[in-house]
């Protein structure tokens, strides 16, 4: 009995310092805080770092058997799912950082790499829009092709929020629900 105590503290206590740990390290568990001006570039980097918090909480702790769950054989599973979300952080990143966008497939990196690539090409872009008082500056570049920053928001922001709200249906299906103490609306997780 004493054991299992111990094991069960252990693995407690592991998961807090995990936690703890992503907590300090990556961007967006909780929304920062908002800009005191309405412009073009806070309220954009506003709907950027909704998107941030969405997927840190959607793609925290996540097991092998969460990463591998699909809903079925037609389907992306999580894992390509969030493959396709860290393309869509490359795509916003590479818009504020105005860089063009190339086809090269990165999809070495594992979980957690990946997982903090996202928040932080997140927190990139999202930190850029705050300052800047033009965001039609930043196209989406591919090749010769400039495409308006107007496409950004419905296409890669929206798409990859999309794709969130899938991943929380995923981990629920799986098993694994998001921390009941997260709350989306105010951007907070409850102590």
């Amino acid at each position: 009995m004493k054991r299992i105590a111990l094991i069960a503290t252990l693995t407690f206590s592991f998961l807090l310092l995990g936690q703890t740990k992503d907590q300090n390290t990556l961007p967006y568990y909780e929304v920062p805080e908002y800009s005191e001006e309405f412009t073009a570039g806070t309220v954009a980097a506003r709907m950027v770092d909704g998107l941030g918090f969405r997927f840190y909480w959607a793609s925290h702790n996540l097991s092998e058997k969460d990463l591998n769950y699909k809903l079925n054989e037609d389907g992306r599973s999580t894992q390509e799912t969030i493959n396709h979300i860290y393309d869509l952080s490359k795509v916003i990143v590479n818009s504020t950082l105005k860089q063009p966008n190339s086809s090269n497939k990165n999809n070495e990196l594992g979980y957690e790499e990946k997982r903090s690539a996202i928040l932080n090409n997140l927190k990139t872009a999202a930190d850029i829009l705050r300052k800047s008082d033009d965001i039609s500056e930043f196209k989406i570049i591919f090749g010769e092709q400039k495409i308006p920053f107007w496409n950004q928001i419905n296409g890669p922001i929206a798409d990859a929020i999309w794709h969130c709200g899938q991943l929380a249906s995923y981990r629920r299906a799986s098993g694994n629900p998001i921390n009941p103490k997260v709350n989306h609306f105010t951007g907070k997780v409850k102590q």
